[in-house]
């Protein structure tokens, strides 16, 4: 029963978050966007504390249910593990995995260096080694696309049955450094989960280490019955944590993810999932820290031990509990204290069947534009884990990934494919992290992001001698104002002016400008925002 409830949960969780990524419709965010809000990271950077204190008591009360249901990558994981256990030989597919010592050394180490960069700022590494982000590149930049070429092969077909349901959406490289750590990353967990199930969860993953630390103490956890055990070995072959070991009678609850597997495998009733009163003796069993068991299976310190030497262990147990906390409690508390280059554009090439239309080409920006509600460029930096998902709820093809080094992954805005419209909030309604803060519509419109800069040496009113006004024309916040090029002469071409004070840096002008391959006017952006 525990098996098929968290299973249960588990495809629920899965396919909405899933389906966030690959819809462009918008109709999935409005239901499932709490599921993002939900993941561990981005409450943490949001300083959600009712979300981190959720998460930390059901952790307390079950287990690591988070990482088996509520987490993408680790259900991903499960997916993959059980597609490799069943392209397995006949022979081999009872024994798919053993049991194997936890690697403390190396979980820590992750999780020390990933606080660090937290706290100093380094975006791009945080973003590489956060679950939640990293499956939301994999969804975004590999899956979105292939749901999307689908999508365009039912509408051609519908479209010869003269049905518009279903209509053609653009597929395109939003940014190809990201794309190539999404096919990294995809590759990576592949091969390990494949292999040896849950060896990401329980290695590298920072998530995964602070909650199997909480996860020592649960109250619920897998219990073995030693009378009733056969040391068969059953449940440490089917065990994707490799955390059972069926020889001592003892599991690691750092690393059990409560899947069930161990229990639906036992033939012998020798394994329960059960309440039980946590000890330190449970907690950091053998290989870890202090205790190891005896043989009739029940952990204990070893015969000829002497007290002293157990309160030393006792000691080192207390003081890696004091240092870890330490580690945790710092990072949070740095984390809301912690710029972006030109993002990568992809060229749109329309032919009117006249003459050719040259490539157009980035606009020469000097400080990279952040969404309306991200604040600041700062607060984009300290608070945005790359997971893509506003990327990919974009529905003006305006926000893409940036490919600065120090804020890799996290979006930047850019309108070579499309305007931020005035009535469109999307990104600002799915950012679980506090990147983007919530706003209505009515604070967007007032919202000033950057401003327009207008280069005369481009604009065709000199380039070509012909009149235009196309920026003037669309200007949402009619902060653009059509003047004579003389002067003294009132009958002369005119010229656009920018109202640096009115303009919101929508980016309407930038995209409809007909000069090429460089725009004659463009939106320069601003590090903090400021509202008009």
């Amino acid at each position: 029963m525990v098996r098929k409830i968290r299973l249960t949960l588990a495809i629920i969780f899965y396919v909405c978050i899933t389906l966030m990524f690959l819809d462009f419709t918008g109709v999935t965010h409005a239901y499932f966007s709490w599921m993002a809000k939900l993941q561990f990271l981005p409450a943490v950077l949001a300083l959600n504390v009712g979300i981190i204190l959720l998460l930390i008591v059901l952790t307390l009360l079950f287990g690591r249910i988070y990482c088996s249901v509520i987490c993408p990558m680790g259900v991903f994981q499960d997916i993959i593990a059980w597609l490799g256990k069943k392209a397995r030989p006949k022979k081999e597919r009872k024994i798919p995995y053993t049991y194997s010592k936890a690697k403390s050394a190396l979980r820590y180490t992750v999780l020390g260096v990933f606080v660090l960069a937290i706290i100093v700022g380094v975006g791009s590494f945080v973003a590489l080694l956060a679950p939640y982000s990293s499956y939301g590149r994999i969804a975004s930049n590999i899956f979105q696309p292939i749901y999307r070429l689908g999508n365009n092969v039912l509408a051609s077909i519908a479209e010869k049955y003269e049905s518009y349901a279903i209509y053609d959406v653009d597929v395109w490289v939003k940014s190809m450094p990201t794309l190539i750590i999404a096919i990294v990353t995809l590759i990576i967990i592949f091969v390990l989960a494949w292999r040896n199930g849950r060896t990401y969860c329980n290695t590298i993953c920072p998530v995964g280490t602070v909650l199997g630390f909480f996860a020592r103490f649960s109250f619920f956890h897998v219990t073995f019955d030693a009378e009733k055990c056969k040391n068969c070995s059953m449940c440490s072959r089917n065990c994707k944590a490799s955390c059972i070991d069926y020889k001592t009678h003892t599991v690691d609850y750092s690393r059990c993810v409560t899947c069930g597997n161990c229990l639906e495998k036992c033939k012998f009733g020798a394994l329960s999932y059960k309440f039980a009163v946590p000890s330190m003796k449970t907690a950091f069993p053998k290989n870890d820290i202090a205790y190891a068991p005896a043989a009739s299976g029940t952990p204990s310190t070893s015969e000829g031990e002497s007290k002293s030497s157990a309160k030393a262990k006792a000691e080192v147990a207390d003081k890696s509990l004091r240092t870890f906390l330490t580690i945790l409690g710092t990072g949070a508390a740095t984390a809301v204290m912690r710029g972006q280059t030109i993002p990568e554009a992809t060229d749109k090439k329309v032919d009117g069947g006249l003459a050719p239309i040259p490539e157009r080409k980035p606009s020469p920006r000097t400080t990279p534009i952040t969404p309306p509600g991200s604040l600041s460029a700062r607060n984009m930096k300290n608070h945005c884990t790359g997971c893509q998902l506003c990327v990919s709820a974009c529905p003006n093809n305006v926000l893409r990934p940036s490919t600065d080094l120090m804020t890799l992954m996290q979006p930047v805005m850019s309108y070579e494919r499309g305007y931020c419209r005035p009535e469109c909030v999307k990104c600002s309604e799915v950012c679980p992290a506090g990147a983007i803060k919530p706003i209505s519509i009515e604070d967007k419109s007032s919202i000033q992001i950057g401003h327009a800069v207008w280069n005369k040496e481009l604009c065709i009113v000199n380039t070509d001698e012909q009149e235009c006004g196309n920026c003037a024309r669309h200007c949402p916040a009619g902060a653009i104002q059509m003047v004579p090029m003389d002067a003294n002469d009132p009958k002369s071409r005119k010229i656009p002016v920018v109202n640096e004070e009115m303009c919101i840096g929508c980016g309407t002008c930038e995209n409809l400008c007909p000069a090429r391959p460089i725009t004659a006017i463009y939106v320069e952006g601003h590090q903090v925002h400021r509202v008009i």
